[in-house]
């Protein structure tokens, strides 16, 4: 996702499910689509969940065949993008980002493409973040929140007795388990990996967050450098975040100390849920701690599908995407893969469901959740940075509104038009 949502294994493979053309011998229309792999093996891959959608549009749709190519989050952009360049564009793309190729003018609106009933079944805070210039490109198709994780045999091994809702609980919980050895008591992961997660997170639990209210950056806010200046001095320097620099601790290292019985608390996202069961982690979940309770807004992630407009195909495409975005594909989708569903229907029947129980608790946060700001063609860019700098704010001799900024400064410069 950018980074933003779970990682999928590189396993780079090719599907092509053809139909088995028109009756009559016509013509048929063949769409192409590039998509990422959610799974973390063959016996998950996001392939067989494409097969069996395809399959069943093709049944129906006799005069269009789906080719489908499905890449490891590690090479999906970068291989779209040289299609792109090289004047072979998909039909579709399944993926982290779309402004970029929104601003080039090479996507079709969703509005040109998706029936007026699919449209409006997008979740509102997922539609207003696909969009540009408040023209939507952006489709979501899978998004996830985050919420804070704590280990319960490790609370009751510290006599902690109830997860912290505060700043200042969670820092005496920490002290907590830091007095029965507990290696990372909070796993805080400013690594290159995914710093820009882990940032917004807590800046949004301080009140503030990455863009102020009319959508320009302000990384540098007086909330955000009060947050990262408590970071420093509550946590890193009383020795609360573990044996590792934060600046050098990336998620999937934290994920895995926590699976491992070795982390107090940290934040994470659906997919851990599964890795911590399989593990015979004792775990709960609750919102993001806030300075005096819990935080307004949690934040969210969403992949993205979007329609290139270089072959034509537009009725084509629409009528694939609409097939694609009916309820009993996206709920399939969602819980093959633990991630939340982007349309009312799905997250309405999610939410009535009780085998669904750990999704919804995800599910709550997702209508009031900040995404990154995705819209910018600068994203890029400044997570970019984030990644690189943000550590240093809370090393010893660190200054966070010395970092905070020089991010804003070089933000700043990459939202100017060129």
């Amino acid at each position: 996702m950018t980074g933003l949502i779970a990682a999928g294994a590189a396993l780079g493979m090719t599907v092509v499910l053809a139909g088995c053309g028109s009756p009559g011998g016509s013509e048929v229309t063949k769409l192409t689509l590039v998509a990422a792999d959610y799974g973390t093996s063959a016996e998950n891959t996001s392939r067989k969940y494409w097969d069996k959608v395809i399959d069943a549009f093709e049944e129906k749709h006799s005069g269009i065949d789906v080719e489908v190519t499905v890449l490891s989050w590690n090479d999906v952009d970068a291989e779209v993008k040289k299609m792109v360049d090289a004047g072979d564009a998909p039909d579709l793309a399944q993926i982290g980002a779309y402004a970029d190729y929104a601003a080039a003018e090479e996507l079709y609106t969703v509005e040109d493409l998706l029936s007026i009933q699919v449209h409006a079944d997008f979740l509102p805070t997922l539609s207003d973040a696909g969009e540009v210039a408040r023209v939507q490109y952006g489709m979501p198709f899978a998004s996830s929140t985050r919420l804070l994780f704590y280990n319960k045999d490790l609370f009751e091994r510290a006599g902690i007795t109830k997860a912290p809702r505060t700043w200042d609980e969670l820092q005496e919980a920490a002290r907590l388990l830091k007095d029965e050895d507990v290696l990372y008591p909070y796993a805080l992961p400013l690594g290159p990996e995914e710093a820009q997660g882990e940032t917004l997170m807590w800046l949004l639990s301080g009140g503030a967050g990455y863009t102020d209210d009319i959508g320009s950056y302000r990384l540098d806010s007086e909330a955000n450098v009060r947050t990262f200046d408590w970071l420093k001095d509550e946590l890193v320097g009383e020795g609360l975040t573990g044996p590792v620099p934060p600046a050098e601790l990336n998620r999937a290292d934290a994920f895995a100390a926590f699976t491992d019985g070795k982390v107090g608390m940290l934040n994470g996202h659906p997919t851990l849920m599964q890795k911590a069961a399989q593990k015979g982690v004792d775990f709960g979940m609750v919102p993001m701690p806030g300075i005096k309770g819990e935080a307004d807004a949690s934040m969210g992630v969403a992949d993205w599908m979007m329609a290139f407009r270089q072959n034509g195909h537009q009725d084509e495409i629409g009528e694939f995407l609409d097939f694609v975005y009916a309820k009993e594909n996206v709920l399939d989708f969602s819980r093959r893969y633990d991630m939340l569903p982007v349309t009312v229907s799905a997250a309405e029947e999610m939410a009535g469901n009780a085998d669904d129980a750990a999704l919804v608790t995800f599910l709550d946060g997702l209508p009031s959740a900040q995404l990154y700001p995705v819209g910018k063609t600068s994203w890029a860019r400044v997570s970019a940075d984030i990644k690189r700098r943000i550590g240093t704010a809370v090393t010893e001799g660190g200054d966070p509104a010395v970092v905070l900024n020089a991010l804003q400064r070089g933000a700043a410069r990459a939202d100017q038009p060129e």
